[in-house]
């Protein structure tokens, strides 16, 4: 087979194939790329033409690429990633004179305390740089950094490849926190047989299954009763306050969302590990001095 010359393709091709890849789908594609569903499939029609390949096909409602598409898109996304921190590179970056807008993946726990302090510090060092906090699913977060979807993502300690790099940015021990005036409470602290005898709160998107408390309490031989599931720290925190219920959840989270509530903010009755919190990277913005940039301020904003 003949050699395919670079000049015969339209890069903004490559951009498309990333993205219906990423997406699982022509209509997400063109929402993510702000493009006409017809204008996606336009562009896959010329990448099937071009690669004498079908890309992918449809199994029940579900498009799966074929094995050309599995076997090009990791070289494709390190080459689309590079060719950004290039065009980066060539422009001098002046966070007090750019306009930009930068893209985290933060979770409901990490934005209420993240995104107060990075405001203030980007306030005062870049006026025109906005951020747009999104969440993101833990199984595409590196695909997402690697296509440039996502600049940074802020989360617990996760399984990654050596593509991804990551720092702590704190530790936050686990707390209880109960009504003021809780019977279960003396002397500001609760022990675990009044822990195990309370009914519970517990924060989750899943709808089955404990937390990390409920890991680390098994591991003892310990089990409590969940009688509350839900979505929202608020809405925990505020059950808390008018019941009996106790709500396990990390200390810096507890004394921002409570005070609006009064609950007491407790020790854990047993010794837990504490909980990490890390901001992930792509390696190929390591150098990035925008990325650099961000990845600072955060971890400055934070450790102040």
């Amino acid at each position: 087979m003949q050699a395919m010359h670079i000049s015969r393709i339209d890069l903004n091709l490559l951009v498309v194939l990333e993205t219906i890849y990423a997406e699982g789908s022509i209509t997400k594609a063109a929402n993510r790329l702000h493009l006409s569903q017809s204008a996606i499939s336009h562009a896959l029609s010329r990448l099937r033409d071009l690669l004498d390949d079908p890309l992918f096909e449809w199994h029940g409602k579900k498009m799966v690429p074929t094995p050309l598409a599995r076997r090009v898109i990791g070289p494709l996304r390190e080459s689309l990633t590079q060719i950004g921190a290039l065009l980066n590179d060539v422009q001098i970056f002046d966070p007090a004179a750019i306009t930009r807008r930068f893209v985290i993946g933060l979770r409901d726990l990490t934005e209420m305390t993240i995104a107060p302090p990075l405001m203030r510090a980007l306030s005062a060092e870049a006026p025109n740089i906005a951020v747009s906090a999104v969440r993101v699913e833990r199984r595409r977060m590196e695909s997402e950094l690697a296509s440039g979807a996502l600049d940074l993502a802020v989360d617990m300690r996760l399984p990654v490849s050596e593509h991804v790099m990551f720092a702590r940015l704190r530790t936050d021990a686990i707390v209880t926190v109960a009504r003021s005036g809780h019977p279960a409470v003396k002397q500001g602290k609760i022990d675990i047989d009044s822990y195990l005898a309370q009914k519970h709160v517990l924060v989750t998107s899943r709808r089955t299954g404990g937390g990390f408390e409920d890991f680390e309490l098994e591991r003892m031989g310990l089990k409590r009763r969940i009688a509350l599931r839900c979505q929202s720290h608020f809405a925990a925190c505020r059950a808390v306050s008018q019941t009996d219920l106790l709500l396990t959840m990390h200390e810096n989270h507890a004394e921002t969302v409570n005070r609006e509530f009064g609950n007491l903010v407790l020790p854990f009755p047993v010794p837990l590990p504490p909980s990490e919190t890390y901001v992930y990277w792509h390696t190929s913005m390591n150098d990035d001095p925008a990325n650099r940039w961000l990845r600072d301020l955060i971890l400055g904003a934070c450790r102040d």
